[in-house]
């Protein structure tokens, strides 16, 4: 009995190691620019439901690099990464949603993808909801929710946010910024999910 889970153990552990080795082997193709290679070895990886397979697998047909352009399909793997709560499949969904490419322009679920994103802390994805908020995309026009996304993302490390949140401010009362920055404080980041 021993030999046996020994000898299961060993299966688990070389099947562990050769996709771990597949998914190293396939970045490294991306690095040296063969993005052909790259696909062919993020595809059975992505077909299995690896996450990060499925987001870079996205991004290649998303920018036609090594398979033919197709948002249609990038929009396909964004979604099976984005639902296992991959936080940049999360956002470039919300921004195919937002720019109607590979599927119907729709704010709703552009706002959906993107706030599940900034849940996580992801500051692009942040900036983009608030200035969904500051132009009324999607969302009532809602200056004191931009002021609050903006910081949050400015917090974050995007750099154009906080440019964009003082050129809100210009806009709002003193009461507005004390109410966005009070929305700002008290904001948590989430866990990941992606509940459909």
């Amino acid at each position: 009995m021993q030999r046996f889970l020994f000898a299961v153990f060993l299966v688990v552990a070389c099947a562990t190691v050769a996709v771990a080795d597949s998914y190293e082997d396939a970045i490294s193709a991306l690095e040296r620019e063969d993005n052909a290679l790259a696909a062919r070895l993020f595809r059975p990886l992505a077909e299995q439901g690896d996450a990060k397979a499925q987001y870079n697998l996205g991004v290649l047909y998303r920018k036609g690099r090594g398979v033919p352009q197709d948002d249609v399909q990038a929009r396909q793997w964004y979604e099976k990464a984005a639902v296992q709560g991959q936080v940049k499949a999360q956002y470039n969904l919300g921004t195919l949603y937002f720019n109607g490419e590979g599927v119907p322009k729709d704010y709703q679920q552009a706002l959906r993808w993107f706030r599940l994103a900034a849940d996580q802390g992801e500051a692009v994805a942040q900036t983009k909801i608030a200035s969904m908020y500051d132009d009324g995309q999607g969302v009532p026009h809602d200056i004191v929710q931009a002021y609050k996304w903006y910081s949050l993302a400015a917090t974050n490390g995007d750099k154009p946010a906080a440019e964009l949140r003082d050129a809100s401010a210009k806009q709002m009362t003193p009461a507005q910024i004390a109410e966005a920055q009070k929305l700002a404080r008290e904001w948590k980041p989430k866990t990941p999910s992606a509940s459909r």
